[in-house]
């Protein structure tokens, strides 16, 4: 009788937890707006009703087996469970530069929430946990390219910001070569480069021939980058949610029109707010090394120092510029490096187009919305092709002058996504928008909420940077 009590409150509990799980577990379906999901609920009525699967049958071995399956039962559990949670929730993800100083520091690691925007559904579902493209040791893809979905997006908290902080993956990051020392390097710049396209002269060609010129210059770098597999290893490609993520400031949003003029960022005419800690590049001279007080209270770093040995410019806030100026003991002068300086090494955005755009005098450049349409011409084209024909997968071609998208002739386009602009806030030390372009919708990751654990990466001062924990990045502006 009492067997029969305790068998019953069994039940009970289990058809308990199956409901809850269950519900759960609809919910989720409901939110993701995936139904085929629903062919996992059989067995979950399994596991807590009818038993028919022994899901843990190690259980009833004996000797190494039994540890051995005990350990591959939990390790398998931590993978979904992590793989699950980075999926949907929230990820870590750490500062690898210094192109958000002051911002953020190298060596913060950042919360980065996946339901403010909303997660996107992977694209390539089949990944090793904790892994974003790379399997450590091996060197080996950390994903599986087949099955391959189309980007979709749940239902999130809200959606960008005029200045979030935004973590997103690398746009120009579709194609990469494989050598290791290459991968963070823009593959599109290199072409450039290789192809010699900066040294064409395009001023006195007709806008066709200034097309064919760009994109021929480009092509030459592609086919010598692949040539040369023992200096830059195999060219590949990656899908959108295995490119590397980058972290930057949103100071464009989509259907905005930005400009910068004199480093100032404009939208739509009017000046948009410069982050607190914005930081330019100075040329500096000093007379003698300045004392680790002042470089701390200063917020000036040994990579800065190195920096201002190796280029004779570091990077600062205002701040501490004008507080240099002042220590005449310390410092021989002050500059801030401007346009007339050309020391910007690398091609502004679009690199198949001759603007005249600098990093500090920018545009101006209209940024897509999803739904908006663009009048085409021979003077923008060159800005829009990347988003038209690699962003959202159209043909497209320049022939005698006249635009072609899948195969028709036509003067005009509607996108289908949003667009974003991203910059760093250490602005003359930042690879961002002004050299790859728009930020795609399909590319956002998540916002940052908070530093929940940074670490100096330098070499003098504590290891542990105690007050940054747990600071909230929305209260960083």
């Amino acid at each position: 009788m009492i067997d029969k009590q305790k068998a019953k409150l069994n039940m009970k509990v289990q058809w308990t937890k199956f409901i809850i799980v269950l519900a759960l577990y609809l919910l989720f379906l409901y939110w993701v707006k995936s139904w085929l999901g629903l062919i996992v609920v059989p067995f979950i009525y399994d596991i807590y009703i009818s038993k028919k699967i022994r899901w843990q049958w190690w259980k009833d071995s004996e000797g190494p087996i039994k540890f051995v399956m005990s350990w591959v039962d939990a390790i398998v559990f931590a993978l979904v469970a992590v793989y699950f949670i980075n999926l949907f929730f929230f990820q870590n993800y750490v500062i690898p530069s210094s192109s958000l100083e002051k911002s953020l520091l190298r060596g913060d690691y950042l919360f980065v929430s996946k339901l403010s925007y909303g997660p996107r559904i992977p694209q390539t579902p089949l990944t090793m946990p904790l892994t974003q493209h790379t399997l450590p040791i091996f060197n080996t893809k950390s994903y599986i390219e087949w099955p391959h979905w189309d980007y979709r997006r749940v239902k999130g908290l809200g959606k960008v910001e005029l200045n979030d902080i935004v973590v997103f993956n690398y746009p120009a990051g579709d194609t990469i070569a494989m050598d290791m020392k290459y991968q963070a390097q823009d593959y599109y710049q290199m072409c450039y480069m290789y192809g010699e396209a900066n040294k064409l002269q395009v001023d006195s060609l007709s806008p066709q021939a200034r097309w064919d010129a760009y994109h021929e210059a480009i092509a030459r770098g592609a086919n010598y980058l692949k040539a040369n597999p023992a200096e830059f290893g195999v060219i590949d490609s990656r899908p959108t949610d295995r490119r590397e993520n980058y972290v930057k400031r949103c100071v464009g949003l989509p259907g905005q029109t930005l400009q910068i003029k004199n480093k100032i960022v404009y939208l739509d005419g009017k000046a948009n707010k410069e982050p607190d800690n914005v930081q330019y590049s100075y040329f500096v001279r000093l007379k003698q090394m300045l004392p680790d007080a002042m470089m701390e209270e200063l917020g000036i770093t040994m990579e800065d120092i190195q920096s201002m040995n190796t280029y004779g410019a570091m990077p600062m806030t205002h701040r501490a510029a004008e507080a240099l100026k002042k220590s005449t003991d310390f410092v021989e002068f002050v500059r801030e490096v401007n346009d007339s300086d050309r020391v910007d090494t690398y091609k502004t955005y679009p690199v198949t187009a001759n603007t005249g755009w600098t990093r500090d005098n920018y545009g101006p450049i209209w940024i897509p919305a999803k739904g908006k349409s663009i009048k085409l011409t021979m003077d923008n084209i060159a800005i829009y092709e990347r988003p038209i024909r690699v962003y959202e997968d159209n043909q497209l071609e320049v022939k005698d002058g006249k635009i072609f998208i899948n195969g028709t002739q036509t003067d005009t386009y509607t996108f289908k996504m949003d667009y974003y602009w991203m910059m760093g806030d250490n602005r003359h030390n930042s690879l961002d928008s002004r050299y790859w372009g728009f930020v795609p919708e399909d590319h956002v990751v998540g916002k940052p909420i908070f530093i929940w654990l940074s670490i100096n990466p330098e070499n003098v001062g504590p290891k542990y940077r105690w007050s940054r924990l747990f600071n909230l990045v929305d209260n960083i502006k």
